[in-house]
């Protein structure tokens, strides 16, 4: 699943081509997991400001309107002047003056939403429990040590859930859980100022070394360009079960929380 620094990569690798352009045509393929929200014709004529990010969604914002995009389980943008037809697996193109943004999801979990405004009822459904942004300055230490004061769950999973910060995702949490010194099952009321601070440190860390990598492409992630991520490859314990730890030499392990796996080092991580 795409995570937040492979959307923020693919907003990136397209943003400035698009800014500016005027949609010339919508097309729509299969049903993705919401309807667009109007009729595709709708969006003739108007005018691409920019493109903007919350969470894991895309924000498409338009001269009158707003689209939102989310890649979903296995989704990925694509945008040229001149793409070929449409496959069984391209479910909706945004034809402009500038070229063509493509989305294609095999699977089919992503979603395009259209909306009059970020205060319509389906943008606050989508995007009104999202928590911080690690990527941005609104992301706090102090809120983020009283949140997770507030949550009795195994760190891991409060940072998957992305009520407290948003786009954490597996491997990014298990990266940074091992760069704090953190266990992944500790209890998250249970970190002390100290730890937490190093867990705030290692996630701004760990996402943005992702973004310089490009993002990680364990299937078929690529940006708008078709450049796969590279991070995966320098993890250092993400789909390392067994292998030894790079810092100290002891075996990986793999644990299942929450039906997702976990990789940490029981010696560099014991508490």
């Amino acid at each position: 699943m795409p995570e937040l620094p492979e959307v923020e990569v693919t907003r990136r690798s397209f943003v400035r081509a698009i800014e500016g352009a005027q949609v010339l045509a919508a097309q729509l393929g299969k049903s993705l997991r919401w309807p667009l929200g109007c009729e595709p014709s709708l969006l003739v004529g108007r005018f691409v400001r920019t493109v903007h990010r919350r969470g894991k969604y895309l924000q498409i914002e338009l001269d009158h309107g707003w689209l939102l995009l989310h890649l979903g389980m296995s989704g990925s943008l694509c945008f040229a002047a001149d793409l070929p037809q449409a496959g069984i697996h391209d479910h909706f193109d945004l034809v402009t003056s500038r070229g063509t943004l493509r989305l294609n999801d095999p699977r089919r979990f992503g979603a395009v939403i259209y909306l009059d405004s970020l205060a319509d009822p389906m943008a606050h459904k989508l995007l009104g429990h999202l928590g911080l942004e690690p990527l941005s300055d609104s992301f706090g230490l102090a809120e983020f040590h009283a949140g997770l004061k507030q949550r009795k769950a195994a760190i891991k999973q409060v940072l998957l859930a992305g009520d407290l910060v948003v786009g954490v995702g597996n491997i990014y949490a298990s990266e940074a859980l091992f760069a704090a010194a953190i266990r992944p099952t500790a209890s998250s009321a249970s970190l002390g100022r100290v730890r937490v601070a190093r867990l705030h440190a290692a996630i701004c860390m760990v996402l943005a070394r992702a973004l310089e990598q490009g993002g990680s492409t364990l299937r078929n992630f690529s940006s708008t360009d078709g450049q796969t991520g590279h991070f995966q490859l320098d993890a250092m314990v993400y789909g390392r079960a067994d292998l030894p730890c790079k810092v100290c030499a002891k075996p990986i392990r793999m644990i299942r929380q929450g039906q997702r796996s976990t990789f940490y080092c029981p010696s560099c991580q014991k508490r």
